[in-house]
C-alpha cells in the first residue's frame, strides 16, 4: 500500500525590488512594447505588471476632493404634495376595467383596473418632476 503525503503546501510569494518594477515599467512604456512579452522575458506575469502600472498612474494623480454628501430639511404640506391620493369614491370604483400604459423619461407605468384621474394624475406629475 502507498503512503500518503497529507503534509500542507507551503508556497512562497515572490517579492520584486523597487528597482526591478521600474525597470519592467519602463521597458512597458517603450513605443510597440508588449506588456505579455516583456512579463514573459522577465519571468513574471502580465497581469502583475499591469498591476504595477495601474499603481504608479494612481501615485501620480493628484487626490480627489471629497464630496461629502448635503441633507436638506424637506417638509411636506399634505393639502399641497401632488402625491396626496384621496380616497375613492364608491361612484368612481363602479367604472369598467381597462389599462393605461405610459412611458415618461424612461419610466413605464401601467396601470390596470379601475384608474382614478387624480391618482393618475399626481404620478404623472411626480414622475415629471424627475425627468
Amino acid at each position: 500500500m502507498q503512503e500518503l503525503n497529507l503534509s500542507p503546501v507551503i508556497t512562497t510569494k515572490r517579492r520584486h525590488s523597487a528597482a526591478f518594477k521600474r525597470k519592467i515599467l519602463e521597458l512597458v512604456e517603450q513605443p510597440g512594447a508588449s506588456v505579455a512579452a516583456v512579463a514573459l522575458e522577465h519571468g513574471v506575469n502580465a497581469n502583475l505588471v499591469f498591476k504595477w502600472r495601474k499603481a504608479k498612474l494612481d501615485r501620480r494623480r493628484p487626490p480627489r476632493a471629497m464630496h461629502l454628501p448635503v441633507l436638506l430639511p424637506v417638509s411636506v404640506d399634505p393639502q399641497e404634495s401632488p402625491l396626496t391620493v384621496p380616497t375613492p369614491e364608491p361612484e368612481r370604483s363602479a367604472r369598467k376595467e381597462g389599462v393605461i400604459e405610459v412611458e415618461i423619461g424612461g419610466a413605464r407605468v401601467l396601470l390596470r383596473g379601475c384608474v382614478d384621474p387624480v391618482n393618475v394624475r399626481s404620478v404623472l406629475l411626480a414622475l415629471r418632476d424627475c425627468a
